[in-house]
Protein backbone atom coordinates (compact mmCIF):
# COMPACT_ATOMS: atom_id res chain seq x y z
CA UNK A 1 0.00 0.00 0.00
CA UNK A 2 1.17 3.21 -0.74
CA UNK A 3 2.19 6.15 1.99
CA UNK A 4 -0.26 9.10 1.60
CA UNK A 5 1.61 11.89 -0.17
CA UNK A 6 2.40 15.54 1.83
CA UNK A 7 0.31 17.12 -0.52
CA UNK A 8 -2.91 14.39 -0.25
CA UNK A 9 -2.42 14.68 3.50
CA UNK A 10 -2.50 18.17 3.56
CA UNK A 11 -5.78 18.13 1.31
CA UNK A 12 -7.06 15.70 3.50
CA UNK A 13 -6.66 18.07 6.75
CA UNK A 14 -7.74 21.38 4.50
CA UNK A 15 -11.11 18.73 3.90
CA UNK A 16 -11.41 17.60 7.09
CA UNK A 17 -11.56 21.85 8.64
CA UNK A 18 -13.81 22.69 5.74
CA UNK A 19 -16.25 19.92 6.84
CA UNK A 20 -15.56 21.02 10.96
CA UNK A 21 -16.20 24.64 10.09
CA UNK A 22 -19.49 24.09 8.09
CA UNK A 23 -20.68 21.83 11.25
CA UNK A 24 -19.35 23.94 13.82
CA UNK A 25 -20.23 27.66 12.91
CA UNK A 26 -23.94 27.71 12.75
CA UNK A 27 -23.62 25.78 16.04
CA UNK A 28 -21.65 28.46 17.73
CA UNK A 29 -23.92 30.84 16.99
CA UNK A 30 -26.93 29.48 17.95
CA UNK A 31 -24.55 28.78 21.38
CA UNK A 32 -23.30 32.76 21.12
CA UNK A 33 -26.63 34.48 20.58
CA UNK A 34 -28.58 32.68 22.92
CA UNK A 35 -26.04 34.88 25.47
CA UNK A 36 -26.26 37.99 23.35
CA UNK A 37 -28.17 41.30 24.12
CA UNK A 38 -29.92 42.78 21.80
CA UNK A 39 -27.23 45.29 21.30
CA UNK A 40 -24.93 42.23 20.15
CA UNK A 41 -28.03 40.62 18.08
CA UNK A 42 -28.25 44.14 15.94
CA UNK A 43 -25.08 44.93 15.52
CA UNK A 44 -24.25 41.05 14.12
CA UNK A 45 -27.18 40.91 11.87
CA UNK A 46 -28.77 38.20 13.74
CA UNK A 47 -26.57 35.77 14.55
CA UNK A 48 -23.91 35.86 17.22
CA UNK A 49 -20.62 34.30 17.31
CA UNK A 50 -19.25 36.30 19.98
CA UNK A 51 -21.23 38.50 22.25
CA UNK A 52 -19.85 41.80 23.24
CA UNK A 53 -21.96 41.52 26.42
CA UNK A 54 -22.62 38.06 27.40
CA UNK A 55 -25.68 37.31 30.32
CA UNK A 56 -27.97 34.62 30.95
CA UNK A 57 -31.26 36.39 30.63
CA UNK A 58 -32.75 34.37 27.62
CA UNK A 59 -32.44 31.32 29.50
CA UNK A 60 -33.90 33.09 32.73
CA UNK A 61 -36.61 34.60 30.42
CA UNK A 62 -37.12 30.49 28.87
CA UNK A 63 -37.07 28.49 32.59
CA UNK A 64 -39.73 31.33 33.68
CA UNK A 65 -42.94 29.73 33.91
CA UNK A 66 -42.40 26.55 33.36
CA UNK A 67 -43.45 25.50 30.40
CA UNK A 68 -39.91 24.61 28.91
CA UNK A 69 -39.03 22.85 31.67
CA UNK A 70 -42.05 20.94 31.81
CA UNK A 71 -41.56 20.16 27.92
CA UNK A 72 -37.74 19.07 29.20
CA UNK A 73 -38.79 16.54 32.18
CA UNK A 74 -41.62 15.30 29.03
CA UNK A 75 -39.41 14.76 26.82
CA UNK A 76 -36.21 12.92 29.30
CA UNK A 77 -39.22 10.53 30.66
CA UNK A 78 -39.93 9.54 27.62
CA UNK A 79 -36.88 9.03 25.62
CA UNK A 80 -35.45 6.81 29.04
CA UNK A 81 -38.96 4.61 29.57
CA UNK A 82 -39.12 4.80 25.48
CA UNK A 83 -35.72 3.51 24.73
CA UNK A 84 -36.07 0.89 27.87
CA UNK A 85 -39.09 -0.10 26.42
CA UNK A 86 -37.80 -0.79 22.97
CA UNK A 87 -34.53 -2.25 23.73
CA UNK A 88 -36.46 -4.63 25.60
CA UNK A 89 -39.12 -5.54 23.00
CA UNK A 90 -36.22 -5.50 20.18
CA UNK A 91 -33.66 -7.74 21.81
CA UNK A 92 -36.85 -10.10 22.70
CA UNK A 93 -37.51 -10.15 19.15
CA UNK A 94 -34.47 -10.04 17.63
CA UNK A 95 -33.09 -13.21 19.75
CA UNK A 96 -36.49 -15.02 18.90
CA UNK A 97 -35.63 -14.71 15.64
CA UNK A 98 -32.19 -15.47 15.35
CA UNK A 99 -32.77 -18.87 16.81
CA UNK A 100 -33.27 -21.80 13.89
CA UNK A 101 -36.18 -23.85 14.06
CA UNK A 102 -38.60 -20.53 15.50
CA UNK A 103 -42.15 -21.03 14.40
CA UNK A 104 -43.59 -18.45 12.92
CA UNK A 105 -39.96 -16.50 13.02
CA UNK A 106 -39.79 -16.10 9.06
CA UNK A 107 -43.48 -14.57 8.87
CA UNK A 108 -42.72 -12.22 11.67
CA UNK A 109 -39.55 -11.31 10.12
CA UNK A 110 -41.07 -10.26 6.53
CA UNK A 111 -43.89 -8.78 8.71
CA UNK A 112 -41.57 -6.51 10.14
CA UNK A 113 -39.25 -5.61 7.09
CA UNK A 114 -42.98 -5.39 5.32
CA UNK A 115 -43.16 -1.78 7.58
CA UNK A 116 -39.94 -0.42 6.42
CA UNK A 117 -41.29 -0.12 2.50
CA UNK A 118 -45.41 0.39 3.48
CA UNK A 119 -47.22 1.67 6.68
CA UNK A 120 -50.68 2.12 7.57
CA UNK A 121 -50.86 5.95 7.09
CA UNK A 122 -51.78 8.98 9.06
CA UNK A 123 -55.81 8.87 9.63
CA UNK A 124 -55.49 4.79 10.34
CA UNK A 125 -52.77 5.29 13.06
CA UNK A 126 -54.76 8.09 14.37
CA UNK A 127 -57.92 5.64 14.44
CA UNK A 128 -56.12 2.68 16.12
CA UNK A 129 -54.65 4.59 18.58
CA UNK A 130 -57.84 6.72 19.66
CA UNK A 131 -59.84 3.25 19.67
CA UNK A 132 -57.04 1.88 21.90
CA UNK A 133 -57.26 4.86 24.47
CA UNK A 134 -54.07 6.04 24.26
CA UNK A 135 -54.97 9.36 22.76
CA UNK A 136 -53.68 12.61 25.04
CA UNK A 137 -51.32 10.06 26.91
CA UNK A 138 -47.33 9.56 26.85
CA UNK A 139 -48.13 6.01 25.89
CA UNK A 140 -48.78 7.31 22.43
CA UNK A 141 -45.48 8.85 22.47
CA UNK A 142 -43.95 5.19 22.64
CA UNK A 143 -46.22 2.42 22.11
CA UNK A 144 -46.73 3.21 17.93
CA UNK A 145 -43.11 3.27 17.29
CA UNK A 146 -41.67 1.12 19.93
CA UNK A 147 -39.60 -1.26 17.38
CA UNK A 148 -37.70 -0.04 14.62
CA UNK A 149 -37.50 -2.63 11.38
CA UNK A 150 -34.05 -1.42 10.82
CA UNK A 151 -32.66 -2.08 14.38
CA UNK A 152 -34.30 -5.26 14.60
CA UNK A 153 -32.14 -6.74 11.66
CA UNK A 154 -29.09 -5.09 12.65
CA UNK A 155 -29.63 -6.63 16.20
CA UNK A 156 -30.97 -10.30 15.24
CA UNK A 157 -27.91 -9.78 12.16
CA UNK A 158 -25.50 -9.26 15.49
CA UNK A 159 -27.05 -12.20 17.51
CA UNK A 160 -26.72 -14.76 14.35
CA UNK A 161 -23.30 -13.92 13.74
CA UNK A 162 -22.14 -15.01 17.55
CA UNK A 163 -20.79 -18.77 17.77
CA UNK A 164 -23.48 -21.05 17.82
CA UNK A 165 -20.62 -23.03 20.18
CA UNK A 166 -21.84 -20.34 22.92
CA UNK A 167 -25.37 -21.52 22.34
CA UNK A 168 -24.31 -25.25 22.17
CA UNK A 169 -22.56 -25.12 25.23
CA UNK A 170 -25.18 -22.64 26.98
CA UNK A 171 -27.50 -25.93 26.58
CA UNK A 172 -25.28 -28.42 27.32
CA UNK A 173 -25.04 -26.46 30.87
CA UNK A 174 -28.83 -27.07 31.00
CA UNK A 175 -29.53 -23.12 30.28
CA UNK A 176 -32.68 -21.95 28.95
CA UNK A 177 -33.39 -19.28 26.26
CA UNK A 178 -34.21 -16.61 28.48
CA UNK A 179 -31.00 -17.49 31.09
CA UNK A 180 -28.81 -17.91 27.63
CA UNK A 181 -29.70 -14.66 26.76
CA UNK A 182 -28.86 -13.25 30.10
CA UNK A 183 -25.81 -14.36 31.12
CA UNK A 184 -24.34 -15.24 27.47
CA UNK A 185 -25.82 -13.28 24.54
CA UNK A 186 -26.04 -10.12 26.27
CA UNK A 187 -22.39 -9.66 28.28
CA UNK A 188 -21.29 -10.08 24.54
CA UNK A 189 -23.51 -7.64 22.80
CA UNK A 190 -23.06 -4.57 24.87
CA UNK A 191 -21.18 -2.39 21.53
CA UNK A 192 -24.42 -2.98 19.36
CA UNK A 193 -27.22 -2.82 22.38
CA UNK A 194 -25.40 1.22 22.62
CA UNK A 195 -25.68 1.63 18.94
CA UNK A 196 -29.45 0.87 18.96
CA UNK A 197 -30.21 2.40 22.18
CA UNK A 198 -28.73 5.75 20.97
CA UNK A 199 -30.62 5.30 17.83
CA UNK A 200 -33.85 4.95 19.94
CA UNK A 201 -32.54 7.84 22.41
CA UNK A 202 -31.96 10.25 19.60
CA UNK A 203 -35.47 9.06 17.80
CA UNK A 204 -37.17 9.62 21.07
CA UNK A 205 -35.86 12.86 21.90
CA UNK A 206 -36.26 14.34 18.61
CA UNK A 207 -39.80 13.08 17.70
CA UNK A 208 -41.96 15.78 17.43
CA UNK A 209 -44.92 14.09 14.97
CA UNK A 210 -46.17 11.67 17.06
CA UNK A 211 -47.40 14.47 19.55
CA UNK A 212 -48.98 16.65 17.36
CA UNK A 213 -50.99 13.91 16.30
CA UNK A 214 -51.83 11.98 19.47
CA UNK A 215 -51.45 14.75 22.55
CA UNK A 216 -54.05 17.88 22.54
CA UNK A 217 -53.02 19.00 26.06
CA UNK A 218 -50.31 21.45 25.53
CA UNK A 219 -49.25 20.63 28.59
CA UNK A 220 -48.09 17.36 28.14
CA UNK A 221 -46.14 18.32 24.82
CA UNK A 222 -42.29 17.67 24.56
CA UNK A 223 -39.53 19.96 24.12
CA UNK A 224 -39.69 19.64 20.24
CA UNK A 225 -43.21 20.54 20.20
CA UNK A 226 -42.68 23.52 22.21
CA UNK A 227 -39.34 24.41 19.69
CA UNK A 228 -41.66 23.76 16.81
CA UNK A 229 -44.65 26.42 17.96
CA UNK A 230 -42.05 28.94 19.74
CA UNK A 231 -39.45 28.70 16.82
CA UNK A 232 -41.01 27.59 13.79
CA UNK A 233 -44.19 29.43 13.93
CA UNK A 234 -42.85 32.55 16.03
CA UNK A 235 -45.47 31.90 19.19
CA UNK A 236 -43.93 33.34 22.15
CA UNK A 237 -43.84 31.69 25.22
CA UNK A 238 -45.42 34.10 27.21
CA UNK A 239 -43.14 33.45 30.28
CA UNK A 240 -42.44 37.13 31.74
CA UNK A 241 -44.18 38.74 34.53
CA UNK A 242 -45.65 42.26 33.92
CA UNK A 243 -43.70 44.97 33.94
CA UNK A 244 -40.34 42.48 34.33
CA UNK A 245 -38.03 43.12 31.49
CA UNK A 246 -36.98 40.05 29.42
CA UNK A 247 -34.05 38.90 26.97
CA UNK A 248 -34.48 39.29 23.00
CA UNK A 249 -36.69 37.16 21.81
CA UNK A 250 -34.08 35.72 18.92
CA UNK A 251 -32.08 35.17 21.93
CA UNK A 252 -34.78 33.28 23.75
CA UNK A 253 -35.15 31.12 20.37
CA UNK A 254 -31.52 30.18 20.42
CA UNK A 255 -31.60 29.72 23.95
CA UNK A 256 -34.76 27.09 23.98
CA UNK A 257 -33.07 25.29 21.12
CA UNK A 258 -29.64 24.98 22.99
CA UNK A 259 -31.46 23.38 25.82
CA UNK A 260 -32.81 20.70 23.27
CA UNK A 261 -30.13 19.91 21.67
CA UNK A 262 -27.16 20.23 24.82
CA UNK A 263 -28.76 16.97 26.53
CA UNK A 264 -28.10 14.58 23.54
CA UNK A 265 -24.93 15.91 23.04
CA UNK A 266 -23.92 14.73 26.29
CA UNK A 267 -25.13 11.27 26.38
CA UNK A 268 -23.30 10.56 23.23
CA UNK A 269 -19.71 10.78 24.50
CA UNK A 270 -20.06 7.82 26.54
CA UNK A 271 -20.99 6.25 23.63
CA UNK A 272 -18.81 6.87 21.01
CA UNK A 273 -16.46 3.51 21.67
CA UNK A 274 -19.30 1.50 21.28
CA UNK A 275 -20.56 3.15 18.80
CA UNK A 276 -17.70 3.04 16.92
CA UNK A 277 -17.14 -0.94 17.69
CA UNK A 278 -20.67 -1.98 17.05
CA UNK A 279 -20.46 -0.14 13.25
CA UNK A 280 -17.55 -1.28 12.77
CA UNK A 281 -18.83 -4.91 13.37
CA UNK A 282 -22.07 -4.33 11.55
CA UNK A 283 -19.71 -3.50 8.49
CA UNK A 284 -17.46 -6.54 8.75
CA UNK A 285 -19.51 -9.08 9.74
CA UNK A 286 -23.63 -7.99 8.40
Amino acid sequence: MEKPTRLGLVLKGLALVIVVGLVAYPLIGVIGTSFASQTDIIKSNGLVLWPDHPNLDAYRTAFTGGRVTRALFVSIGVTVIGTACSLLATIGMAYGLSRRGIVGGRFILMTSLFTMLFNAGIIPNFLLVKELGLYNTFAALVLPTMVSAFNLVVMRAFFMNLPEELYDAAKVDGAGDFRTLIRVVLPLSKAVIAVVGLFYAVAYWNAYFNALLYLGDNDKWPLPMVLRTFILQGQALDTAAAGEAVAPQQAVQMAVLVIAVVPILLVYPFLQRFFTKGVLTGAVKG
